[in-house]
């Protein structure tokens, strides 16, 4: 067990479940709650779910309600409520699951949240197609050859620099408003993806696109 934490969000629900015994914390929003109770979660395994619990029943409140942690601040999204407990709680790194698809303004929100914890927490989101997270200065991708790799700058990233790409990038500049970086690939095993400044969001391909 890694010291990780999981975390369900209320986005489209993940077709498969990762192996819960990866992680030291599992917990979840509570719309996410639903989803895991229809897919058959083991829900005793949850340590929190954090929400206002408005569309919960009395049952849910009686069997689970020592793992709700009630949170009704409306200025603040569940997901961003969520990463606040786990960083109390002293952890540094979270996969999320649930986080795209679907209304696609809560895919940019939770985006957003995610640029604002990214000094202090490791976010990684995991969907069907991709997975993506706000990269370091300098990051290296292993065993990778062939999968679609787009680079998203939030909202620039400067003197970018890469390596292992088909389309490569030497001190380049990308803009939100003016040039993206998506759908390159991994001609490489491994790619290496540097910059100077600003912040940068890598997609990184399930599928082989061969």
């Amino acid at each position: 067990m890694t010291d990780k934490v999981l975390l369900f969000i209320n986005g489209v629900p993940p077709k498969i479940i990762p192996n819960s015994s990866d992680y030291s914390l599992i917990a979840c929003s509570d719309g996410a709650f639903h989803y895991l109770k229809e897919k058959g979660f083991p829900l005793d395994q949850l340590d929190f779910i954090s929400g206002d619990f408005d569309s919960h029943s009395g049952s849910d409140e009686n069997v689970y309600q020592a793992k709700f942690i009630y949170t009704p601040d409306q200025d603040k999204t569940d997901f961003e409520k969520s990463l606040e407990i786990i960083k109390e709680k002293g952890f540094e790194k979270v996969d999320v699951y649930g986080g795209s698809g679907g209304e696609m303004d809560h895919f940019l929100g939770n985006l957003t949240v995610a640029f604002l914890f990214k000094d202090d927490l490791k976010i990684t989101f995991f969907d069907e197609y991709s997975t993506y997270f706000f990269a370091p200065k300098k990051l290296v991708l292993e065993n990778i050859k062939n999968r679609m790799i787009s680079l998203y700058p939030f909202p620039t990233t400067e003197k970018l620099t890469t390596k292992g790409l088909n389309w490569s990038l030497a001190q380049e500049k990308l803009d939100i408003t003016n040039r993206i970086g998506t759908r390159n690939f991994a001609k490489e095993d491994d790619v290496i993806i540097e910059f100077e400044t600003g912040n940068l969001v890598v997609f990184v391909g399930n599928k082989d696109q061969r």
